[in-house]
C-alpha cells in the first residue's frame, strides 16, 4: 500500500546536488509530490525536504541510495505521523469581496489572515495541511478568488534532538 513520506536530506550546498537526487527518484518514475531546499541549523549543510508517495518497500531501498551520493551527509526518512510539517499559501480575492459575512466567517473559522489590502485586492495567508489549503481554494472559488500559490512542506521530525546532536561525527 502507498503512503506519504517525507525526506529530510542534509547535504553539501552545491546546485548539482539537486540533480543528482532528483534522478534517483525519476529513473524509478517516482513522482516527486513537493520539494524544498533550504539552509539548515548546520551552518555549511544545506536541507532537502521531498515528499513522495510510494510503498514502505520502495522507500527503504531509496535511503541507501541517497546517502551514497557523497555530498550526502544524511537522509531521514519518516510518515507524516513522525513528522510536524505545513505549508504556507498566499490567496488573492477582490477588496469587494472581504465585505461578505459568509468570506469573514470562512476566513476566521480557517485562520486566515490579512497581509495586504489594496482598493482592487486582498491577499490573504493561511498557514496549514495540504488538505487544508486544497479544502479553502475550492471555498474561496466562490469569492472570486484572483489568484493563489503555496510553498512546498516544511517539516520536523518530531524524534530528533536535530542533526548535529544526532550526528556528531558529520559536523564540519
Amino acid at each position: 500500500m502507498k503512503n506519504q513520506y517525507t525526506f529530510t536530506i542534509y547535504a553539501e550546498d552545491q546546485i548539482q546536488l539537486f540533480q543528482k537526487i532528483t534522478l534517483i527518484f525519476t529513473r524509478k518514475k517516482i513522482k516527486i509530490e513537493s520539494f524544498n531546499f533550504s539552509c539548515s541549523e548546520v551552518g555549511q549543510l544545506s536541507r532537502f525536504t521531498i515528499v513522495i508517495t510510494e510503498t514502505y518497500e520502495v522507500v527503504q531501498n531509496l535511503v541507501p541510495q541517497i546517502e551514497k551520493i557523497i555530498e550526502v551527509f544524511k537522509c531521514y526518512c519518516n510518515t507524516n505521523e513522525e513528522i510536524i510539517w505545513k505549508q504556507l499559501a498566499l490567496f488573492k480575492v477582490q477588496t469587494a469581496a472581504i465585505y461578505e459575512e459568509n468570506l469573514n466567517c470562512l476566513l476566521k473559522k480557517s485562520d486566515v489572515r490579512a497581509v495586504l489590502i489594496e482598493k482592487d485586492y486582498t491577499i490573504f495567508q493561511m498557514i496549514g495541511k495540504e488538505n487544508e489549503i486544497h479544502n479553502l481554494i475550492i471555498k474561496l472559488a466562490d469569492f472570486n478568488l484572483i489568484e493563489f500559490i503555496k510553498s512546498p512542506r516544511i517539516a520536523l521530525i518530531k524524534n530528533s534532538q536535530g542533526f548535529a546532536v544526532d550526528n556528531p561525527e558529520f559536523i564540519l
